[in-house]
């Protein structure tokens, strides 16, 4: 089933009142995966005509979608030129690891803090397929699936502070997303990743607050450094 006969389906069991809302929902989640996957290419022109054909939908829902594409920063809009997808420089990629850094190490802290035991099991159990994951293709697309940001997801979840909550899987979820679906040449060394990853585990269970943090933070800045040595090979 293609993804539009799959859209016309939900929409078609949706009482009217609530019928705008849930396509204008859908779109999003629609357009959000293009552009984190590449369909729609970074720096493209976002043409509403053009997307309301390739989505079989009316201009009301799509530009309340585009709308909160702007609002999760994937779409910005440029004076005399219109929306466009973002472009992810390495600049601007070195300062979104800066704040994921930062906030991410606070949210460990807290879910040292606050974590219940079948959340610490749920990660487990998760830090588990993901070595299998590893295994099974030779660590090749580890981080352009959804497993590194599920575990980080998680543990922001489990921080139990909403403010956290909202920054890291709302806007900064989706830009992550798109710079490590669209980036296959990155060194990510996933089993190096992997082993951080049970590192501050560890650390959360033994609800060691100040090593969680800690860990987290250094986990992440390794990401960023390694952008910052690309800006300087360029």
């Amino acid at each position: 089933m293609s993804e539009n006969n799959a859209l016309s389906e939900t929409l078609e069991s949706v009482s009217p009142t609530s019928k705008e809302n849930t396509k204008s929902e859908n779109l999003t989640a629609l357009l959000v995966e293009a552009i984190v996957s590449g369909e729609i290419a970074s720096g493209s022109k976002i043409s509403e005509p053009e997307l309301a054909r390739r989505y079989e939908c009316s201009r009301g829902p799509l530009r309340e979608a585009i709308m909160r594409l702007e609002g999760l920063g994937l779409i910005e809009r440029i004076p005399h030129v219109g929306a466009r997808v973002i472009t992810l420089t390495p600049e601007k990629l070195v300062e979104l690891y800066a704040v994921r850094e930062a906030l991410e190490g606070m949210a460990a802290r807290l879910a040292a803090r606050n974590i219940k035991q079948d959340e610490l099991q749920g990660i487990e159990d998760l830090l588990t397929k993901h070595s299998r994951h590893i295994d099974e293709v030779e660590g090749a697309s580890y981080f352009h699936q959804y497993g590194d940001f599920d575990f980080h997801y998680r543990v922001i979840m489990a921080s139990r502070n909403q403010k956290l909550i909202n920054l890291l899987c709302g806007e900064l979820y989706h830009l992550l997303r798109m710079y490590r679906y669209q980036s296959p040449k990155t060194q990510s060394r996933p089993n190096h990743a992997l082993e951080e990853h049970k590192f501050i585990l560890h650390a959360i269970r033994n609800r060691d607050e100040e090593l969680a943090e800690l860990a987290m933070r250094r986990h992440i800045a390794g990401s960023r450094k390694a952008i910052e040595q690309q800006i300087l090979k360029d």
